[in-house]
Order: structure tokens, then sequence, then C-alpha cells
């Protein structure tokens, strides 16, 4: 039996708005199932469900089929997860090129950044090769940054028919650079792409990291601190190097080398993951420490596990070797207190799933470092001045289009929300301007 409006007015007046709510929130499940209908029926669409969201009218995840080669239809197809967060068809939309695992974005509480400045759509992209993305069986010859760029093309296609609005892709650390990537393969696909942190190396082992923490970081006593420390953790490896051992073993982790290298990978490793992090010198332990507060301390700030043969970012380390690159360690200061005797090709030895070694190839640094040489297209890069990563961030543009901002004493955490507020009121006015052209 139909309601009429008197009738819902009379028991609007004896219920409240307890009723004035069911029927809100009727009235939106109908709007949304429209929603879910429309992303159901566009092609190669499937598994379309709706989550809940505290930041969002309308959140769905669903499944895109996409060829494993896109040059290469016949090689199969496999899965790719994408989120869809809806506000509206007269809002932008903002594609996040999410450069590994999507899960996080499940959160009903998940909102980024430029969606939330600009009250704007989101789609969010699982990479390939990672988690609810991965191709069965896996083949690595598929994992390529073109392969990528093409996954989004597709993707941006489908849901231009819904948003038509400006677009901006955007994506943080291996996010940035995947969105740098799909701008270069695609130029007009986006009006703005905004890269956070994002690295452009150009070999395995960059060579670019390594004076950039010795020499520029911090200041030259927090450099000193950062090396202090670092050599204090090898001297005392004869009582460390049992807790470090048992550590290990109890968290079951396994590794390629034996641990007595893996605890100098973990040393060596804490500079780079203390500067990327921006972690307080401050907070660095005494001379008069223990060694149970040494060690408490140098784990919980660059855990071993990260060099396990196992690692759920294995597709990331495959990428690095084949065409992203990556960072080297610098061994010089610490001579006599390694077992190792250098590390040279230590992305290969560490990381690398068995039979998956790959010729580091420089045609994509050489395609994104002219690309943002000679482009006209809007961009906006975001880097911190102290972060690693820094170290390769892209050269200073030639173009009015192509901004580089940098957080001062920044690290991989910086954004336009923590920028200073000159910094922060200027990439907002950047992007807003950019989005009313």
């Amino acid at each position: 039996m139909k309601t009429t409006l008197r009738q819902i007015a009379i028991l609007f007046i004896v219920t409240g708005s307890v009723l004035c709510t069911s029927v809100q929130q009727n009235y939106a499940q109908n709007t949304c199932d429209t929603l879910k209908e429309t992303i159901s029926s566009l092609p190669g669409v499937s598994k379309v469900e709706r989550l809940k969201s505290e930041a969002f009218k309308d959140k769905y995840v669903l499944f895109v089929e996409q060829p494993l080669d896109h040059k290469n239809p016949a090689a199969g197809t496999f899965k790719q997860r994408v989120f869809v967060m809806n506000v509206g068809m007269d809002r932008p939309t903002v594609i996040v090129t999410e450069g590994y695992g999507a899960a996080y974005a499940s959160m009903p509480r998940y909102r980024e950044e430029l969606s939330r400045i600009l009250d704007a759509n989101l789609i969010f992209v699982e990479h390939r090769y990672f988690l609810e993305s991965t191709p069965k069986p896996l083949d690595w010859k598929y994992l390529t940054a073109e392969n990528s760029a093409y996954d989004l093309h597709r993707i941006t296609e489908l849901f231009k028919t819904i948003y038509k609005k400006k677009w901006i892709a955007t994506g943080i650390s291996k996010g940035g650079q995947t969105a740098l990537i799909y701008r270069a393969f695609f130029p007009d696909d986006v009006d703005i792409t905004v890269p956070y942190v994002a690295p452009l190396c150009k070999s395995r082992e960059d060579g670019r990291h390594e004076p950039f923490i010795s020499s520029f970081a911090g200041t030259k006593e927090q450099r000193a601190a950062v090396l202090d420390f670092q050599k204090r953790i090898l001297e005392k490896r004869v009582t460390l190097q049992p807790k470090f051992d048992s550590l290990c073993i109890a968290n079951k982790y396994k590794f390629n080398l034996p641990l007595e290298n893996i605890y100098d990978y973990t040393v060596l490793e804490f500079s780079f993951s203390f500067w990327q992090w921006g972690s307080p010198v401050s907070g660095i332990p005494g001379k008069d420490a223990s060694d149970d507060q040494l060690f408490r301390y140098w784990i919980r700030m660059c855990s071993p596990d990260y060099f396990v043969n196992n690692s759920p970012t294995a597709s990331f380390f495959v990428q690095a070797a084949r065409e992203l690159g990556y960072y080297g360690y610098d061994t010089k200061p610490f001579k006599g207190l390694l077992t190792i005797k250098n590390t040279k090709g230590y992305l290969t030895n560490l990381f690398l799933p068995e039979g998956s070694e790959f010729k580091f190839d420089k045609s994509l640094y050489k395609k994104l470092k002219k690309f943002v040489a000679t482009t006209d297209k809007k961009m906006l890069f975001i880097y911190g001045e102290f972060d690693p990563w820094s170290s390769v961030k892209v050269d200073e543009p030639k173009n009015d289009n192509v901004v580089v901002m940098v957080q001062p004493g920044g690290s991989h955490r910086a954004r336009i929300s923590n920028m200073p507020d000159s910094l922060q009121n200027k990439a907002i006015e950047i992007i807003k301007g950019w989005l009313s052209e």
C-alpha cells in the first residue's frame, strides 16, 4: 500500500524524526541502487558491492576485467579492484593511482586529501599484481609501467561516462610515480596531475640517495647523531645479535641471507627510514642507554621484516628491478663493522622472487624525464625537503603549468594539508585555478 504525503506528515508528528530519518534513508538507498546499477552496467565491471562510508554519500567496491597485456589481448585477462566514492555528478573526480594494494581504501573513514579539499568524487585503483588485483597464474612479464598506465586509461574511460566534470590524477610515493607514468602515456586523460613524493630513479641503485642522506638531510649535527647511533648498534653486535636472532626466529622471518647479514642491512636501512619518515633526532637513545633500550628503538624504527624473502610487496621489487629503480647503501662509514663486503646487487639477492631476474630498462626514466621537461600539462609535484626520495625528485620544470613545491624540513609524509600556510594556500589556489579554466 502506498503512503501519501499527508500520511507521512501525520506520522511524523506522532513519531518525530525517527520516521523522517527512515524515509530519507530509504530514498537514499533507492538513489544509490540506481548508481550501483549504472556502474554494474559498465563493460567489464563485476561484483559491485556497496560499502559503508563516513566521508561519502555512496561508496562501492568492484572489479574491472583488464587485459594482462594491453597490446596482446590473447595473453588473457585479470580482475582489478576499484573503489568508487560518490559525491555528485556536478563535482570533479579524483582518481587515485595507487602504487600498491588498496585495502585501506575500504575503511569507512577513508578520504583522500584532494577529494576532501575539492569535495570531489573519488575513483581509487589498486595497482595490478597487488592484493586482490593479482593475476593467476602469476607471470611477471606483464607487470610493466606501460600496462599499468593502460589499466588506468581504461578505468578512466569507463567512469567518464558517469563523471563528466574535470578529472585529477593523484597518488603518494609509488602511487605518485604511477600518476606521472599515467600522464606521460596518456597526457589528455585527466586535466590535472598531483603526485606526492614521487621518485624518478635512473637505475636499480640510483646513487643519489646515499650522498643526500650523508650530506643534506637535516643539519650536520643531526646527521652525525644518526650515524653515531648506527655505529653503536654495530659495535654492540655481541650483545644485540642474539636479541636480533631471537626476534627473527620468534616471528618466523625467512631471509635469503644469514641473520648476521640481515643485521647489517637493518642498520644500513636505519638512516634511510629515519629521514624518510621525519623522525625526531631527540628520540635517539642517549649514550647511557641500555642495550634493551637501543634494541627496542632500533627495531621500532627499522624492523628486519622489511628484508624477508616472501615480502607482501614482492611485486614492487620486481618493478624496481625492471623499470622503476631504487636506492643503494653507503657502507664506507662502517668499515670494519659489517659482516658483508658490499651491498651491490642487494635488490636481487634479498628481494626478487626466484626466477624473476630482469635487466634494468632505462627507457621509462628517459620517457618520464623528457615528458616533465617538455609538457605543458597541468601538474603539481609535492615533496618533503629531507625525504631521501627527494634526491630523485623531478627536475625543475621549464613550463609554468608544471609546479614543484617542497615542504621545508618535510619528509615522505609531505602533503598539502601539512604544508606551511603560505604554501598550502598557494597549492590550493593553483589547483582551483586550473579547475576553473
